[in-house]
């Protein structure tokens, strides 16, 4: 058991699992707002063996090392890789720290939003008509970029209704062109769908001018990434000059960090993260309570 176990900022826990949180530690903290600043973040954290910290705040060298007592930070957050991470887990790892995130709890909601905003593109349900006359999802010819777990998500559902349904991805996957996912070069898939959808882990930026200038004209550009998969100023000048849409769920996913883009006629962004379900918040729940779990098994062994 933990000593003290404090959530520095709000971590989407549902009821019963912050319950579940007491037995887990002796003190439990739950802060429900954000901390300005790395002062307010270690004096949150202070004394605290165990920490949990959502996707909003980054625990830095800094931190770590104004906290000693911390044996355990649980990202209530996806963790796709040790560069992306808002936790240091390297300085972690250098002071015997456990670290450990989660992935994989809000990808439905992801699929739930990008069919729906396709459909309403294709029909013209309260969004501009692609095409001349209302189309279905049968025989459109969709590219997805990075194919894990919410890209074969995509991508199935996009099968299912009857898409033609290609990938691109740094590494073959020869499992799914078995599946009729047919893989093709990134400036070829760009090219040659008429939708994309870029589902890359944070902080992978590949499409740039050359790849914009492969995607042509009037085609929807999906980004169901935590960050943007673009350069904004690449992605600005296509919007311009090729009549083409750009979809996403979180002003993150568009990285407009300027305001070049967000007032765009051709930028579609909803303004809150699709995956941020009922559903999602149950698994995200579940998926923490057991990394807390893991961690405590280990330190008993």
């Amino acid at each position: 058991m933990f000593r003290k176990l404090t959530a520095i900022e709000p971590v989407s826990l549902e009821d019963w699992a912050e319950e579940k949180l007491h037995t887990y530690a002796e003190e439990v903290v739950l802060y429900r707002d954000i901390p300005e600043n790395d002062e307010e973040v270690i004096r949150r954290i202070g004394d605290s063996d165990a920490v949990l910290v959502s996707y909003t705040t980054r625990i830095g060298r800094n931190v770590i090392e104004a906290c000693p007592q911390i044996r355990y930070i649980g990202m209530c957050c996806s963790l796709y890789s040790e560069e992306s991470a808002n936790v240091d887990i390297a300085c972690a790892r250098e002071r015997g720290i456990r670290v450990l995130g989660i992935r994989d709890y809000g990808d439905r909601g992801v699929v739930e939003f990008v069919l729906s905003e396709l459909v309403r593109f294709l029909h013209g349900f309260d969004r501009p008509m692609l095409y001349d006359i209302p189309t279905e999802i049968t025989g459109l010819k969709a590219g997805i970029i990075g194919l894990g777990v919410s890209g074969t998500m995509i991508a199935e559902a996009l099968q299912f209704m009857g898409a033609e349904v290609s990938y691109f991805s740094r590494t073959r996957k020869p499992e799914k062109e078995a599946a009729g996912f047919a893989y093709r070069p990134l400036k070829e898939l760009l090219a040659e769908s008429q939708v994309v959808f870029a589902c890359l882990n944070k902080n992978v930026i590949l499409l740039h001018k050359e790849e914009f200038d492969a995607l042509g004209k009037r085609k929807l550009l999906f980004n169901t990434s935590i960050g943007p998969a673009h350069e904004v100023e690449a992605l600005a000048e296509w919007l311009d000059h090729e009549g083409g849409y750009f979809i996403c769920d979180t002003a993150g996913a568009l990285g407009d960090t300027e305001g070049i883009l967000k007032d765009h006629p051709n930028v579609i962004c909803a303004g809150v993260s699709a995956g941020r379900t009922r559903q999602a918040f149950g698994l995200l729940s579940k998926k923490v309570l057991d990394n807390i779990e893991t961690c405590l098994r280990g330190m008993e062994e």
